[in-house]
């Protein structure tokens, strides 16, 4: 009887650990998106921006797997893709622009790093995530958190954490752009030619590679306003778009009231021991500008064998 008793209580104690992992694992699920943005930190690119030397030795940091920031896998060959680093100048701002090559005739840009000069020696910046790679321009910058006094102040003043805007003048990078001989960089690298130190990986799965951007984003956090204005007027005009990027991630709709939308598409497959298709399950999901989701879809086909098994 006692033995039976234990056997009960570790059963259950075994389904109660599996109802919970399950429901993490949804939990994990519905928080992505399944867009290419999934496998990318912008936070994790400001990070590595702040601690780069140059241009250049962004563009190495950006490619190498250690620093779990690039996942992305835009041309689906089973390997990550790499970034390249162009600079966009004009006068005392740049458009730093985080590319991949997708193929010999296309490219398609990741992200934006945009900076302006304030003053002798004071800069801001904002990093602008690609609506083909994210679903709509996501913004994202450095902050700090200053005490403000919420009362009259004294001994047993309230006080409140107030985030600021960053001054990104110290940050190496920042200074080697603007330092007087400055040459400004485009990188050389390109589809199919790439440097000797360069070795591309398999993509993490997503929800490995989510645990390990998580450290990025106590430093930086999202935002809706665009406050490197001209310097955004810098890039748009040459901002690079792939046809095959968008037209696999992004289906541009209009809603009944009008205003447009966005509709992401993720098939999941799922494969028998044979290696050979038994279902594919279509999910459309559409978002408003706010990010909430609109509606959703899903359809199953189910590929059966011959005598209806």
């Amino acid at each position: 009887m006692r033995n039976t008793l234990k056997f009960y209580g570790l059963a259950m104690l075994a389904i109660v650990f599996c109802t919970m992992t399950l429901h993490a694992q949804d939990t994990d699920a519905a928080d992505s998106t399944g867009l290419p943005g999934d496998h990318f930190s912008l936070e994790g690119a400001l990070e590595l921006f702040k601690k780069a030397t140059s241009p250049e030795d962004f563009e190495k940091l950006l490619n190498a797997e250690g620093n779990n920031v690039n996942n992305l896998d835009l041309n689906e060959d089973g390997e990550t893709d790499y970034i390249r680093v162009v600079d966009n100048m004009d006068g005392d701002v740049h458009a730093v622009v985080l590319q991949v090559p997708v193929s010999a005739t296309e490219s398609q840009d990741v992200a934006v790093i945009e900076i302006e000069k304030q003053g002798a020696d004071q800069a801001i910046l904002q990093i602008v995530g690609d609506e083909d790679i994210f679903g709509e321009q996501l913004i994202v910058e450095p902050f700090e958190e200053e005490a403000k006094s919420k009362g009259r102040g004294g001994p047993s003043a309230d006080y409140e954490l107030m985030r600021v805007v960053v001054n990104v003048w110290a940050w190496p990078s920042v200074r080697f752009v603007y330092a007087p001989a400055y040459r400004v960089w485009v990188s050389p690298w390109r589809w199919s030619y790439y440097p000797g130190f360069w070795k591309p990986w398999r993509p993490r799965p997503w929800r490995t590679f989510y645990v390990g951007v998580r450290p990025y984003r106590g430093y930086y956090h999202p935002v809706t306003v665009h406050r490197v204005v001209r310097a955004h007027a810098v890039y748009a005009p040459r901002r690079t778009s792939s046809k095959v990027v968008h037209t696999k991630t992004t289906v541009i709709k209009k809603t009944p009231s009008g205003k447009t939308a966005v509709a992401t598409q993720k098939t999941t497959t799922v494969k028998g021991k044979n290696g050979k298709v038994q279902a594919q399950r279509k999910t459309t999901a559409v978002k408003g500008k706010n990010g909430k989701v609109k509606a959703q879809k899903s359809t199953t086909k189910v590929h059966r064998r011959k005598g209806g098994r």
